[in-house]
């Protein structure tokens, strides 16, 4: 049985950031294992059948293998911002399901098809700007759990072609992006030091 909970992930994939920003927010200390998706360890294998960061293995033995589950019950452990107060459940199934489609359509596709996922995927984004003009975070004024689980994604997209992402006439998005990405919560749980070991701080 580990002493702590172990968090098998990625560090570049944006559902184990997304978890690994709710562990870090909550202060709960776990074991990060960095996975090779080449050369998956056995243990995450025995785990979870799927494989797939992020997993999360609880002291008691109890796995939890979505992304959402993971930030949810770390979350109920401990919520110090109150970010479930955000949840916007609508927000986070567009931008799992639709969204993530055309942007995995769009990251892969030949630079010379690339027009039609990217307007597609950009299209679900303008209702996220029309939102961030009227307060800087997406449920709130304050960060909350709907702007954590998206911002992994739309820096995804985001980073295909920063270029062309920049010049677009989103300067709300783009705001909220910048600030996000350089918060030192998005800082601490990007850094190499603290994806290849244990996180338990909580930074702000």
């Amino acid at each position: 049985m580990a002493a702590t909970p172990v968090l098998y992930s990625f560090r570049r994939c944006p559902y184990a950031i997304r978890a690994r920003l709710a562990l870090a927010i909550s202060g709960i200390a776990v074991d990060i294992v960095e996975v090779a998706l080449r050369d998956k360890p056995v243990a995450l294998i025995a785990a979870s059948a799927k494989a797939t960061v992020p997993v999360l293995v609880l002291a008691d033995g109890q796995v939890i293998d979505e992304s959402l589950d993971i930030v949810r019950w770390t979350l109920e452990q401990n919520d110090p911002e109150d970010w479930l107060a955000g949840g916007d459940p609508v927000a986070i199934a567009t931008n799992d399901g639709p969204f993530k489609r055309q942007l995995d359509l769009y990251k892969y596709a030949d630079p010379t098809a690339r027009d039609v996922p990217r307007d597609a995927a950009l299209a679900l984004l303008l209702p996220l700007e029309t939102r961030l003009a009227r307060h800087a975070n997406l449920a709130f004024e304050r960060r909350t759990l709907v702007d954590m689980a998206l911002l992994p994604f739309v820096r995804q997209f985001a980073q295909v072609d920063r270029a062309w992402f920049d010049a677009l006439p989103l300067p709300a998005l783009q705001r909220w992006l910048t600030h996000h990405l350089a918060s030192p919560l998005f800082e601490f749980v990007m850094a190499r030091a603290i994806v290849a070991s244990r996180a338990s701080a909580r930074p702000t």
